[in-house]
């Protein structure tokens, strides 16, 4: 199986598995105990193939990837008031 991601999905994928996966709230949502062979998986293939992580500049570069990714979006996933 393989999945293909662009560097700035890559790149926010990683830093929100980083954030999320630690978190109590996350771990009782994940309702498989297998389902964590899968998420490591990931997790680790990104966090090795980023180089990015390491870079000095890497906020910069999160957020810039974040910005792009939301404009492609448009208005999908947006909250309505």
């Amino acid at each position: 199986m393989n999945i293909e991601l662009t560097g700035d999905q890559a790149l926010v994928l990683s830093d929100w598995l980083d954030r999320v996966m630690h978190r109590e709230d996350f771990s009782n949502l994940v309702d498989d105990r297998a389902v964590w062979s899968a998420l490591l998986k990931i997790s680790g293939t990104l966090e090795t193939g980023l180089p990015q992580i390491f870079d000095s500049n890497y906020s910069g570069q999160l957020e810039a990837a974040r910005e792009r990714l939301i404009a492609e979006l448009g208005d999908f996933g947006k909250s309505t008031p």
